[in-house]
């Protein structure tokens, strides 16, 4: 008695590559948007406190994010316009720009990472508070925001690391919907049945010989 081997249907192993698309794609568009979201707002918070003397008496200080540095929050929005750019290019195209996008997220994590022990934006404060340029800041502390920023970037980093390996199985925007100048051929008309004359008077009407002649 022979044996049968199973053949897979091309249509289930079709299915897995698309499945991992659409699961990829979905889940790059959510880290995308929640640490571009995630990295302006921590931007925009408080990242470092401290005091400085002035006539005798402490004076509060404190520096957000955009104070100590504006990189995050830019690398941020290169991030969102890069996942955006995806779906409007393709091939060599989709990789460089999700090249970009994870470079924007480890650049991102770098900055805020950074950024968590500045303190060269309190000591600008300082002195233009106390009016001695050589004044720093005292009892100086810092916030949570800006690793709440490097997580943002870590959403980014892996929104870019998701698109360059599976955004060959990612839809393009412009796919459906271009074209190239060329008129499209139109489609002949059938001969006017003589058997029927209203067909022969429509024919006239439009313009069309109703021989088909």
């Amino acid at each position: 008695m022979g044996y049968v081997t199973a053949v897979p249907h091309p249509r289930y192993e079709a299915a897995g590559p698309a499945r991992s698309g659409r699961r990829s794609l979905a889940i790059a568009l959510l880290c995308g948007a929640l640490g571009a979201a995630v990295a302006l707002l921590a931007s925009r918070q408080g990242w470092s406190e401290g005091t400085a003397t002035v006539a005798g008496g402490d004076f509060p200080l404190s520096a957000t994010g955009s104070d100590v540095t504006g990189v995050p929050a830019a690398l941020a929005i290169v991030g969102l316009a890069a996942l955006v750019a995806v779906f409007a290019v393709r091939r060599a195209g989709r990789f460089l720009v999700a090249a970009l996008l994870a470079l924007s997220g480890a650049g991102t994590v770098a900055a805020a990472l950074l950024g968590a022990s500045d303190s060269s934006a309190l000591d600008d404060k300082a002195a233009q508070a106390s009016g001695d340029t050589a004044a720093t800041v005292d009892s100086m502390s810092h916030t949570a925001w800006p690793y709440v920023a490097a997580a943002g970037g870590v959403l980014l980093l892996l929104a870019g690391l998701l698109a360059l390996r599976y955004g060959r199985l990612w839809p393009a925007m412009s796919g459906r919907y271009e074209r190239d100048g060329t008129p499209r051929p139109r489609k002949a008309r059938p001969a006017a049945d003589p058997d029927r004359p209203e067909e022969m008077w429509k024919a006239l009407d439009r313009g069309e010989d109703p021989t088909g002649a």
